[in-house]
């Protein structure tokens, strides 16, 4: 929850120039006030436009939320869905993680779905019980055929927003679960060489290089660093 209007259109402005040669896919993911005008700045350019979240109806009686067709009808291409975020304070469930995924594929966006464990749940040594858990209802009923079309985020919730890391070994660990459970649901090819798999905690310019350099980690969802934009550029450019 974070920019005005003017402070998003502000960002990407100076954003621009700064990723225009990235070897990567750039996704900037604004709140739902200022897509419009994300959509328009970012136009011509190499970043793509993301929503924060997506329900899973086409329209109804969902006072507060936004639909799929909404946001692709903005131009919007990607929605974050599960976020460690609306889970911890808003009563996402893994069941609507499925939900929303589901919906989102049928409308041509590219859900970002986030796992991750508690600080309690790590502790307790349920790390790998909890992430297994949470892809394993997050794809339930989704094809293999669409495992290209998603990007999975593994942010473990202790690491959002608090300046703490996992380690590079165990983010890059965490996430061989993850991948093995895909490949266990679908097929080994399925999860190396179809779905991207991204590290959420605190991604930033100073470890971006050093968790980039594991084998699994195939992106980052950045979240503190992205409100700067020569912090975020030099996330992309690692």
């Amino acid at each position: 929850m974070n920019n005005t209007i003017a402070e998003t259109k502000a960002l990407i402005s100076e954003l621009k120039p700064l990723v225009k040669d990235a070897k990567c896919d750039v996704v900037i993911c604004v709140p739902f006030t200022d897509l419009a005008a994300a959509v328009a700045e970012t136009a011509g350019s190499n970043i793509k436009v993301g929503a924060q979240n997506v329900h899973w109806a086409e329209k109804g009686a969902f006072t507060g939320e936004i639909s799929a067709k909404m946001l692709v009808e903005l131009g919007v291409e990607y929605v974050i869905i599960g976020h460690s975020e609306r889970r911890q304070y808003f009563g996402e469930t893994d069941q609507t993680v499925n939900a929303r995924a589901k919906t989102a594929l049928a409308s041509g966006l590219i859900p970002i779905i986030c796992v991750g464990e508690t600080l309690s749940e790590r502790e307790g040594g349920k790390t790998e019980e909890v992430v297994v858990r949470q892809i394993t209802e997050a794809l339930k009923d989704i094809e293999s055929s669409e495992l290209e079309n998603i990007v999975v985020a593994y942010e473990p919730v202790w690491a959002i927003g608090t300046g703490k890391t996992a380690t590079s070994q165990d983010a890059n660990d965490t996430i061989k679960v993850i991948r093995d459970q895909i490949a266990k649901l679908y097929c080994p090819n399925c999860a190396q060489n179809k779905v991207r798999i991204q590290y959420g905690g605190s991604m930033n310019p100073k470890n971006a290089s050093e968790l980039m350099a594991m084998p699994e980690i195939d992106g980052g969802l950045i979240g503190g660093a992205s409100l700067k934009a020569v912090d975020f550029s030099q996330v992309v450019n690692y």
